[in-house]
C-alpha cells in the first residue's frame, strides 16, 4: 500500500512538472528571452519559387537592421526578434504564415513582400488590430485598414510617376505596354499609367496582356508591339517574366526602349540571365547599389559582408528601412514589451503620422493616415550590368 502511495505521488509530481514544461514551451508574448526583454516582428514572403529574389532580399535586409538595432541596445530597452515565413507569394500560404506567427508571439508585422499575398495577410492583421508596415506590397488593397502602412510607392503612384518621367524627360511619345492582367501589382500600375499618359500627351499605341497561366511565350505580344510603331515598351511586371520578354524580343529583332517599375529589380541577380539583354533598360526603383550617399554606402557594405550581393536589391533596402521606421515609430509611441499587440497598433498608427525618417530608399520620408509614404521617386538605367542613376 505504501509503495502504491509513493508511485501515485511520483506520478502527480511528474504531471505537475510536465504541465510547467508545456507552459514554458508556448510562445512568450510577454517579451522575455534569455533574461532580455524582447518584441517579436513577423512577416512572410516568397523564399522559394519564381519571386524568391524578392523574399530573400526582404528577409536579409530586415534581419540586418534587427541585428544592428539589437547590437546598439534595442528600442526603448527592448530587443527585437524577427521571423519571415515562406508564403511562395500566395494568399493561402500568407494566411497560414500569419496564424503561425501569431502563435509564435508576433506583436508587430512587416506584412508580406508581394501584393496579392499582402491583401490576404493584411485582412487578418486588420481584424486583430495588428500593426503592419509592408516594405514592398504596392497594391492599394494591401494596406486597407488604419493599422497598415507601406515603405514603397503604391501601384497608382508608380504608374503616374512612370508616365510623368517618360513625358517630362522626352523619353518617348509612342508607348506600348505588356502587363499581367491576373496580377494586382501589374494591372494597378497599368491602369494609372494609361490614365496619366493621356494627360501627359503620351500615345499608348498598343496594350498587350498575359496571365499567370500564359507567362512563358510572348511571341504574339511582341509581334503586336513591333507592328505598333512604339518607341518604348513599358513593362509594369515582375523580373521573371521580364527576363523572358527581353530574351524573346532579341530573337524577334525588336529594337525599342524599355521602361519598368520596381518589379524589374532582380533582373541583374537572376541565375543564368544574360545581363546584356537588360542594357539600357530604365526603371523606377528607390535603390541603386552604386549611389554615393551615406545611407546607401553603409547599407551596401554591411549587406554584402553578411549576405553577399545576390539578393541585394530594392526589396532588401525597403525591408532594411522598414525595421528602422518601426524603431522610430516605437520610440515616438513609447512602446513597451508588456503592451498587447492591439495597444501597440493604436500607438504606432498615430506615431507613424508624426515621424520623418531618412533611409536608404529616401530622405525625409513621412506618412499620411492612409498609410502612404511621401518621398521623391528615383529612376535608374542599367548600364554595363549595373544601375546608374538617371
Amino acid at each position: 500500500m505504501k509503495m502504491k502511495k509513493v508511485i501515485a505521488a511520483l506520478l502527480a509530481l511528474t504531471m505537475v512538472a510536465l504541465c510547467f514544461a508545456a507552459c514554458g514551451s508556448n510562445s512568450d508574448t510577454t517579451g522575455s528571452t534569455n533574461g532580455e526583454v524582447t518584441l517579436k516582428i513577423g512577416g512572410s514572403g516568397p523564399l522559394t519559387g519564381d519571386y524568391a529574389q524578392y523574399g530573400n532580399g526582404v528577409k536579409n535586409g530586415a534581419q540586418l537592421a534587427v541585428d544592428e538595432i539589437n547590437a546598439a541596445g534595442g528600442v526603448n530597452g527592448i530587443k527585437l526578434e524577427f521571423d519571415l515565413q515562406d508564403d511562395e507569394g500566395t494568399q493561402e500560404k500568407a494566411v497560414n504564415a500569419y496564424n503561425a506567427l501569431k502563435d509564435w508571439g508576433m506583436k508587430l508585422s512587416i506584412g508580406t513582400v508581394t501584393s496579392d499575398a499582402c491583401i490576404a495577410f493584411q485582412g487578418e492583421a486588420a481584424r486583430d488590430n495588428m500593426f503592419l508596415l509592408t516594405p514592398s506590397a504596392t497594391a492599394v488593397e494591401a494596406i486597407n485598414g488604419d493599422n497598415a502602412f507601406r515603405v514603397c510607392f503604391s501601384d497608382p503612384n508608380q504608374g503616374v510617376a512612370s508616365a510623368d518621367y517618360i513625358a517630362d524627360n522626352n523619353v518617348a511619345k509612342k508607348v506600348a505596354i505588356i502587363y499581367d492582367s491576373s496580377n494586382s501589382y501589374s494591372s494597378g500600375i497599368y491602369e494609372k499609367f494609361v490614365s496619366e499618359a493621356k494627360v501627359k500627351g503620351i500615345e499608348v499605341v498598343t496594350a498587350q496582356s498575359f496571365t499567370a497561366d500564359s507567362n512563358k511565350d510572348f511571341t504574339a505580344q511582341l509581334q503586336a508591339v513591333k507592328s505598333s510603331g512604339a518607341e518604348l515598351l513599358f513593362l509594369p511586371i515582375y523580373y521573371s517574366e521580364a527576363s523572358l520578354i527581353l530574351n524573346q524580343a532579341k530573337m524577334a529583332a525588336l529594337e525599342i526602349k524599355y521602361f519598368g517599375c520596381d518589379g524589374l529589380d532582380g533582373l541583374l541577380t537572376m541565375a543564368n540571365f544574360d545581363k546584356s539583354l537588360a542594357e539600357g533598360v530604365m526603371l523606377l526603383t528607390p535603390f541603386a547599389a552604386n549611389a554615393t550617399d551615406e545611407y546607401t554606402v553603409n547599407f551596401v557594405k554591411k549587406y554584402t559582408e553578411k549576405y553577399g550581393a545576390d539578393t541585394m536589391n530594392q526589396f532588401a533596402a525597403d525591408a532594411y528601412d522598414a525595421i528602422y521606421i518601426i524603431k522610430a515609430a516605437m520610440e515616438k509611441a513609447g512602446i513597451t514589451a508588456d503592451m498587447s499587440s492591439s495597444d501597440i497598433c493604436d500607438a504606432m498608427k498615430t506615431a507613424m503620422t508624426q515621424i520623418t525618417v531618412d533611409g536608404v530608399t529616401g530622405t525625409g520620408i513621412h506618412w499620411s493616415a492612409d498609410g502612404e509614404p511621401s518621398k521623391a521617386p528615383k529612376a535608374v538605367v542599367i548600364k554595363d550590368g549595373a544601375y546608374q542613376a538617371l
